[in-house]
């Protein structure tokens, strides 16, 4: 049900979105092949299932693209996650001489995570395609700003299954480069592990989400919480109020605090329409001071505008707890891991600036590095694809945490520190 009204809003919106093998997809599924958005109409896919299964991210990110420049007439570009169109198109910067020559022969090249049987499988769907290969050639030589709409000049839109939240760095990034001057659609909400809501207006850029009270049955806490709180039910929510959202869809998941604040955008004819604000498990908390996600990225981008000619790539925060040892007698504090672009360091008073925005924008935090009971934050930065290897890590196609709370992904990105 909520796949057909997908397809009915992005075909009002988009006419030719719904062309056959007018869609390419880009997902990573571990394992088994996953239906996709639109799985109703198989035939919008020019990229095969199987491909998206491999074992490895990396692999399947560059097999779907690969699949993906095949078909100039693309109308439509979909990603589970914005991350992965973000990640597929840095491997387009990185190896697009080898993409063309694959085109040009029809051939795949062996490559770590692609299996052999899978390999000879895929390739069988491939031909030569020189001239598709010469006009890859020729646009990635000019750069790479814009260069979704010149590799596939019919592009309408791009469809991201989750582009709130974390994922909104990934898409701001591809807005201001490779998908310059195309919408965005971020069709479905889902929590829990169960579709939850439906987006019908692709043409808006701020996307809400339709509560459907047939999907699960969901129950909401106000916020901030009562001293007993209590859940309240979809009839009984409020314009413009924050709620925890509480849900029971799977078997064994009885009243499942899935971590999600949702804000009431709205009501479309009596049934509300919400908003994601942010996870309750992605906020800062080493004395009880509480910073949550969406504006601790404020705070870091206040200052990074401080810092001339750098560009934020990604970020993952971790506190000080999980360190151990590793972070020697001090007190409490948070360590933030950066990868930039157009700076290679940072003098001490540049990496003061982001500790600075924080006590600025958080008055208990600055009490507490006041009174010494919370440290100063300790910035480093990371080499270039550090957080591609983070997301491979990850195992699982979920959006990036902000917070890290396992210390094999610590120890990744503390091997990655360049400065």
């Amino acid at each position: 049900q909520g796949s057909l009204l997908y397809l009915d809003a992005l075909g009002a919106a988009f006419p030719r979105a719904l062309a056959r093998r007018g869609t390419a997809l880009l997902h990573w599924t571990p394992g088994c092949p996953r239906a996709p958005a639109g799985w109703p109409l198989p035939t919008l896919y020019c990229t095969p299932a199987p491909a998206g299964a491999l074992p490895s991210r990396a692999a399947a990110l560059r097999v779907q693209l690969l699949f993906a420049l095949r078909q100039r007439a693309l109308h439509v570009l979909e990603a589970g996650l914005a991350a992965e169109l973000h990640d597929a198109l840095v491997a387009l910067r990185t190896e697009w001489p080898q993409l063309a020559q694959e085109l040009a022969l029809g051939r795949l090249s062996p490559q770590p995570g692609l299996p052999e049987g899978v390999r000879d499988q895929l390739q069988a769907l491939l031909t030569p395609d020189a001239a598709r290969a010469a006009e890859l050639r020729a646009e990635c030589a000019r750069g790479f700003e814009g260069i979704a709409m010149r590799l596939w000049p019919q592009l309408d839109v791009v469809v991201v299954r989750t582009a709130h939240g974390a994922e909104r760095l990934y898409c701001d990034s591809l807005l201001q480069a490779d998908c310059q001057g195309l919408p965005f659609y971020c069709p479905f909400y889902q929590a829990a592990g169960a579709l939850l809501g439906v987006n019908l207006w692709p043409a808006e850029p701020a996307p809400r989400f339709l509560l459907c009270p047939d999907w699960a049955f969901c129950e909401f806490l106000p916020c901030p919480a009562n001293k007993e709180p209590r859940t309240v039910l979809l009839d009984e929510l409020w314009e413009g109020r924050e709620y925890g959202l509480v849900v029971t869809a799977q078997p064994g998941e009885y009243r499942c605090c899935t971590g999600e604040v949702l804000r009431v955008a709205g009501f479309h004819k009596q049934c509300p329409m919400v908003e994601p604000v942010r996870r309750e498990s992605q906020t800062l908390s080493v004395r009880g001071e509480s910073i949550p996600e969406e504006q601790f990225c404020q705070s870091l981008c206040r200052a990074l505008r401080m810092w001339p000619g750098a560009r934020l790539i990604d970020y993952v925060c971790v506190e000080s707890s999980l360190l151990g040892d590793s972070s020697g007698p001090c007190a409490p504090h948070y360590e933030v891991f950066m990868e930039l672009q157009g700076l290679r360091d940072l003098s001490e008073g540049q990496r003061y600036k982001l500790d600075q925005c924080l006590q600025e924008d958080f008055p208990v935090y600055k009490s507490f590095r006041f009174k010494g009971s919370i440290g100063p934050l300790r910035l480093h930065l990371v080499r270039p694809g550090t957080f591609t290897r983070l997301r491979e890590a990850l195992g699982s196609p979920l959006p990036m945490p902000r917070v890290l709370r396992e210390e094999q992904l610590l120890r990744l990105i503390q091997g990655s520190v360049v400065s």
